[in-house]
């Protein structure tokens, strides 16, 4: 399970990251909000909720759920356990709120600077807390 999150994890950033540059462009150069937008868009949705998914099954087996079930005051003064059991999922949990309201955001919007600007802003936020909380010692 560990595995699969860490490989998918590149994925959904590759994959955030096109879709926040690409709403930024968009949003600049006042492009029109196109099908293929719309699909980046909920390609980004989909990639990010199946991450979740495997996180949180990844995170009840792990040993940092055990040691903050068993232990929670020594998790919480260790800096590398408490990213492990508290931050990270608590951050991820966050930025998929908020790819998913700007999902939904963008689709009740009628022109294409909103819609771009929806995907800018909260995808943009989500790809921020996201490079924020990612174990980066565990990934190299």
């Amino acid at each position: 399970m560990k595995t699969i999150h860490s490989y998918w994890a590149y994925i959904v950033l590759a994959v955030l990251i096109y879709t926040v540059i690409n709403a930024i462009i968009g949003l600049i150069q006042k492009k029109e909000f196109t099908h293929k937008e719309f699909r980046l868009g909920l390609f980004t949705l989909i990639t990010t909720h199946i991450q979740l998914l495997i996180g949180l099954g990844w995170y009840f087996m792990s040993p940092w759920f055990k040691a903050l079930r068993s232990n929670g005051g020594e998790v919480m003064k260790d800096s590398g356990a408490r990213l492990l059991a508290i931050e990270h999922p608590f951050t991820m949990i966050i930025a998929i709120v908020l790819i998913t309201m700007g999902w939904s955001k963008h689709k009740k919007k009628v022109r294409s600077e909103a819609k771009f600007k929806c995907f800018a802003i909260f995808y943009g936020i989500a790809l921020l807390l996201i490079l924020s909380r990612i174990p980066w010692s565990n990934w190299f």
